[in-house]
Order: C-alpha cells, then sequence, then structure tokens
C-alpha cells in the first residue's frame, strides 16, 4: 500500500532543507530514505516536483509518496535470537555485540533482519522498506542489548511516536574514560554529521537535531566510570558522541574515543539495558531489562583490579 503523507511548513522552518523537514515531521523515515524518495520523485510542493536541495518556504504544502515496501531480497537465516518478550504485536531481542541490526554494503547476511525474517516468517511492518523490516530503532553493530521489533504497521507506528514524544525509555550502561565532576548530569547538545567526515557524527548547530543524554554514576575506578544513561532523543551515535564532547569517550570507541583503542573491548563499552513503552494494541506500560553481557562485566573486573 501507497502511503501518502501531507506536511505543512511553519513560517520559522522557511529556508530549512526540504529532507530535513519531512525527517522532522516522519520519524520512522530516516534522512536517506528521505532523500531516496525525492530522487525518485516521490515529492512534491504545489504539485511540483522538487530537488532534495529545495529549501522550503512559509506555509509551504509538502506531499510526500512513501512507495511501497519493495520485495525484500535478503535471505531469511536460521541464527538464534535472544528473545525477552513476544506477542502478535512485537518482540524485544536482545541483540550480541558484534551483530549488524540491518542488511548493508559489506553486510548482507548474518545480520538480525536476516534472523528476524526466518523466526518471524511474513510477520514485520514495511514501514522502513526494503532492508529494514520490523525496525523501530537501531544499536549500532558494537553496542549490545536490547532492540524491539515491530511485527506489523500499527505497532510501528504507535511505537515510532512514542520516540518522537519522549515516552519510550531507554537505559544504557557504559563505561567510559576518566572520572565525572558530577554524579550526575544532562549532556544537551545538538548532533548532525561532522562538517569534514560525513561517516561521523558530531556537536554541531547546522544541520543538526537536539540531543539529550542523561547520565548519573554507578561506580568509579582509577582511570574510568561506569555510568548509567538515558536516552531523551536517539540520534545517530548520541551517547557515543555526547561523551565524547564532554571529554569522557566511550571506552573501546575506535571511531570517537582515544587513537589508542582498548583492543580488547572489539569496540564500544556499551550496551542498552532497558527499555519502556506502552504497548501498541493494550496500552499497558511494558518494561524490559538485560543484564551486562560477559565483555561488560569483564571489563570491570579488569579496571577494578588496576586499582
Amino acid at each position: 500500500m501507497i502511503n501518502a503523507h501531507i506536511i505543512s511548513v511553519a513560517p520559522e522552518k522557511a529556508g530549512e532543507r526540504i529532507d530535513k523537514i519531512i525527517c522532522g515531521a516522519i520519524d520512522s523515515l530516516s534522512r536517506s530514505a528521505v532523500q531516496k524518495i525525492i530522487d525518485e520523485g516521490g515529492v512534491s510542493v504545489g504539485g511540483v516536483i522538487i530537488s532534495k536541495n529545495y529549501k522550503v518556504r512559509a506555509n509551504d504544502m509538502i506531499k510526500l509518496i512513501v512507495p511501497e515496501a519493495k520485495e525484500l531480497e535478503v535471505t531469511p537465516e536460521n541464527i538464534p535470537l535472544d528473545i525477552r518478550y513476544e506477542d502478535r504485536d512485537l518482540l524485544v531481542v536482545n541483540k550480541p555485540k558484534g551483530m549488524v541490526v540491518h542488511p548493508a554494503a559489506g553486510n548482507y547476511d548474518g545480520t538480525l533482519v536476516n534472523a528476524l525474517l526466518y523466526h518471524c516468517k511474513d510477520s514485520l511492518s514495511g514501514i522502513n522498506g526494503v532492508i529494514r523490516p520490523g525496525i523501530v530503532h537501531r544499536i549500532d553493530k558494537d553496542t549490545s542489548g536490547l532492540l524491539i521489533v515491530a511485527k506489523n504497521d500499527m505497532a510501528h507506528i504507535s511505537l515510532a511516536e512514542q520516540i518522537k514524544a519522549h515516552s519510550f525509555t531507554r537505559e544504557y550502561q557504559s563505561v567510559v574514560y576518566g572520572r565525572m565532576k558530577n554524579e550526575s548530569g544532562t549532556v544537551d547538545a545538538p548532533i548532525g554529521r561532522h562538517p569534514v567526515d560525513r561517516k561521523k557524527m558530531a556537536v554541531t548547530p547546522k544541520n543538526s537535531k537536539n540531543a539529550v543524554t542523561h547520565f548519573s554514576v554507578i561506580n568509579e575506578y582509577k582511570d574510568f566510570t561506569h555510568l548509567k544513561l538515558r536516552l531523551e532523543t536517539g540520534r545517530t551515535h548520541q551517547i557515543r558522541v555526547h561523551m565524547s564532547y564532554i571529554g569522557h569517550p566511550v571506552a573501546g570507541d575506535a571511531v570517537y574515543g582515544p587513537k589508542k583503542v582498548i583492543e580488547y573491548l572489539s569496540g564500544q563499552c556499551l550496551h542498552a539495558g532497558l527499555i519502556g513503552f506502552k504497548h501498541p494494541r493494550t496500552n499497558e506500560y511494558i518494561e524490559i531489562e538485560s543484564e551486562l553481557p560477559e565483555y561488560f562485566t569483564d571489563f570491570l573486573r579488569r579496571i577494578g583490579n588496576n586499582g
């Protein structure tokens, strides 16, 4: 089924790129997905098809046509899943460190989506299109922990709206470099593409989205701090970027941390340990927790033994 959306541009948004406006209005679509739809002629203003560089004007009426999800060219694979909750509308998976969430260049198999296609068969929402069926939010390859998956479009829309309204609870645990000045705090700094390295994100005032991360100290070590972090927003690499921004990068982070990486960790020491949401069908609040994985507890022992 083809979905059509009409978006009215508020006067204060005049001059912004149209892909940014659309992403701000429809949280379930990524920037790249919107740009692809624009390139394929799926976006018009006043009946005129526009390019992705179009700068909106006050009171523009944007029409967006989201094409029907294409036949998925990704092979279902019988990969074991650590499922912590499941019903007819959704499931919560405890993703291991090192598993890619959805297929992309260089990773067309062995991903969470490959495993979900085998486990759920035809029961996955199609809102995010060709290679992201059911994926409402993401966690990085080397981040472990809980991820919610929608089995139908009703659940997907409800969960995406909760994330947009900041009523979807996401708590992480991490080990960061150094000791914090305060026992708790908030990092409120906008995140967008890095102005030079487009593969990275950065705190930047240009072409960015507001990003808020709350943190509290669980334990302190000689050179590290064990933190609990709660996302108020969910930007790409948000915790990793924010922690690096305040001078406490995540241990093991080869992208935003120091050049000398803790190779033992094989990626950032970051675990999505708790998610909470209102069930799309029953409106009941559900909270799921995941224990710290072995790589994380082993690292805590190592730094604890170092004084």
